[in-house]
């Protein structure tokens, strides 16, 4: 008899249902789906989960599974159960003793078949800006849950206060008028270096001939508020045009503090190569702060020599996309906040930091078109310069432009506990060819997998690990999608699976040590010992090898880097010992994992996946990155402290 198989509902488009799944690959690993149990009765609990996920982001609500350690065990319910279950579900969604809003159709309420045993399938929609928090019984406080990677947590008095305010139907806090500041609080430079960047984009705009106080108020850095004929300067005039000593009172914002932190540099003795951020020399405001960081980051990006209309364009799509993320930062950030801005630049990345919840879904994020906007006067100014988009379209602009360098995807993630929201966008690309011929190394060819799984492999080679989670920021696949083609990547021999609690995590399957036998790499035979020639470790922050490898056909030379395999110790090291050996070995200055190898005469894939992680995690060792998986320059050495053991 051919076994039924679960269908569940689509995040985006409840018309539509997942793949099929079987037992072994319940996507158990995507945080946003949760079994109950339904043998003991309706499950009381289902109500956080419910407030979690309206709250957090949309989520899947399984009745009749049960989850352990283990694994998970299909129950099944009754058709009686069914029935039931529906209606006691559907009375405490109407109930707002039990739950506070019902935010679901018909149509997110449906019956379920796996293996022939059925199930209830509740998808619980992400709610509005307008209708969070959705929280349990008729008080918010003590009763509103959240979701992160452990399951649902209770959100404290401060979360709630803030998910009530973003909820204000006309969300414009940056307009709030600041009483006791006038417009003496403000910069006139600023004031002056903004009407410039307004003429040089709006050159035949009507506000150019209007004094200051009135162009103030047009741009809304200054308002009367017509119900209490109170009138003063706004929370965005200050933010935009504020003297420092202005913005840090302690009637305005306190804990007002952007940061912008440069590290270009392998010197570990160097902790920031530039840092921008309020230390009294200039001030502190979010324009000058923009106009101090942008020539910064910017100048990091190649600028090929275009012509347009006979003049040089220096800006790409990616300076666009750049300078989107950039804006976007500072328009969507919660200033009642501590923490602020953050921008980071490294190596390999710029990352865009900022205190507050997003507005909207993952999913329309992604999607672009939808425009919520914490600040819209600050908005509005940037906009008057020509530095930021309405009605969406920044985010399409992010993914475009760095899509036109060919790097990464960038990927937002949603931090909690406190919220803020991160933006990372890498600066190498997807498939490294160092990554590809290290993949040809491990498993003779790769030739027949396709894009998706290619890069899907070369994700987890390249992170150590990956998740279905951590894909869907990279291919453009459905989760189910995901799950179904990392099922086949394991069943081929590609990955292995390490289930931990709500997550799967994926490795790449090593092989046992063939350093005597000869491989097939990118059609040419080669020593396995090339593995640790091309090894990732060896890659620019561009994805390009450091070195030149011979493509003539001919075998690749790499004798000044083989495993001297005739180091090996007659007996086999235990454990302890090999951690000691290796103590010693980066006592004196930080080793990539190769060099280690070499005077061990161990494999590469022994170190990284046996003794390194363990040992760093210990303290045993240290990285010269620890923040960077692969950064080219990657070295490990003793802590100080166990070194003092060894001897």
């Amino acid at each position: 008899m051919k076994e039924q198989q679960l269908n569940l509902f689509d995040f985006e488009d409840t018309d539509s249902l997942f793949s099929l799944l079987d037992n072994e690959f319940l996507p158990n690993e995507y945080f946003e789906v949760e079994y109950k149990s339904g043998k003991g009765g309706f499950p009381k609990e289902l109500w956080k989960t419910y407030s979690a996920f309206a709250n957090t982001n949309t989520g899947i609500i399984v009745i009749g599974i049960k989850e352990n350690r283990d694994g998970i065990e299909i129950e099944g319910l009754s058709d009686e159960q069914i029935e039931n279950y529906k209606r006691q579900f559907w009375d405490g969604c109407n109930n707002p003793n039990t739950i506070s809003r019902n935010i679901l159709s018909n149509e997110d309420v449906r019956v379920v078949e796996l293996k022939g045993r059925k199930l209830l399938g509740l998808r619980v929609p992400f709610a509005n800006r307008t209708e969070r928090p959705v929280y349990l019984t008729r008080n918010p406080f003590g009763n509103t849950y959240k979701r992160n990677h452990e399951g649902d947590y209770r959100c404290t008095e401060n979360e709630v206060k803030r998910l009530l305010a973003d909820s204000s139907s006309e969300l414009q806090l940056d307009a709030l008028i600041l009483e006791h500041f006038t417009i003496e609080d403000l910069d006139p430079t600023s004031i002056r270096h903004f009407r410039q960047l307004f003429a040089s984009s709006r050159s035949g705009h009507p506000w150019h001939a209007l004094e200051d106080a009135e162009l103030l108020r047009k741009i809304g850095a200054y308002r009367v508020d017509r119900k209490s004929k109170k009138e003063g300067i706004t929370l965005a005039g200050l933010l935009m045009f504020g003297k420092e000593d202005s913005i840090k009172d302690q009637e305005a914002l306190s804990d007002y503090f952007p940061d912008y932190r440069e590290r270009l540099t392998t010197d570990e003795k160097i902790r920031w190569t530039d840092r921008i951020y309020p230390d009294g020399t200039w001030e502190c405001n979010l324009l000058q702060f923009y106009l101090k960081v942008w020539p910064k980051i910017s100048s990091t990006l190649p600028k090929p020599f275009q012509l347009k209309n006979d003049e040089r364009v220096d800006e790409t799509p990616t300076h666009i996309a750049l300078r989107e993320a950039f804006v976007n930062a500072i328009v969507h950030t919660d200033y009642s906040l501590s923490g602020n801005i953050i921008i980071e630049l490294d190596t390999e990345k710029f990352v865009f930091s900022n205190p507050g919840t997003l507005l909207i879904s993952l999913q329309q994020y992604y999607a672009g078109g939808i425009s919520e906007c914490r600040n819209p006067s600050l908005q509005q100014m940037f906009m008057l310069i020509g530095r930021a988009e309405k009605a969406g379209s920044g985010v399409d602009k992010i993914m475009t432009g760095w899509r036109d360098s060919h790097w990464r995807k960038p990927f937002l993630e949603l931090e909690g506990q406190p919220d803020r929201v991160k933006l990372t966008l890498p600066m190498f690309s997807v498939i490294p060819d160092a990554t590809l011929q290290e993949l040809e190394t491990i498993f003779d060819s790769v030739s027949n997998l396709t894009p998706d799984e290619l890069t899907a492999l070369s994700f987890c080679l390249i992170e150590g690990s990956i998740s279905n989670q951590r894909l869907q920021y990279v291919l453009n696949m459905h989760s189910t999608d995901i799950t179904n083609l990392l099922k086949k990547l394991c069943t081929d021999g590609y990955l292995e699976s390490d289930k931990n609690g709500r997550w799967t995590i994926y490795k790449v399957k090593t092989k046992v040590d063939t350093s005597s036998q000869k491989v097939s790499a990118l059609g040419r035979k080669v020593d396995t010992s090339v593995k640790v020639a091309i090894s990732i470790e060896d890659t620019d922050s561009m994805g390009f090898t450091n070195r030149k490898v011979d493509t003539s056909g001919k075998k690749v030379d790499t004798s000044d880097r083989k495993v001297d395999t005739s180091k090996k110790m007659a007996t086999r090291l235990s454990r302890e010992d090999l951690e000691k050996e290796i103590i010693t070995i980066c006592s004196q200055d930080y080793l990539s994992m190769e060099e280690v190898a070499n005077q061990l005469g161990k494999s590469i894939d022994y170190l990284k996946n046996k003794i390194f992680p363990n040992m760093i995690k210990n303290g045993k060792l240290k990285k010269r990155y620890p923040f960077t998986h692969n950064h080219p320059n990657q070295g490990y050495k003793a802590n100080d402290e166990h070194l003092e053991g060894e001897n």
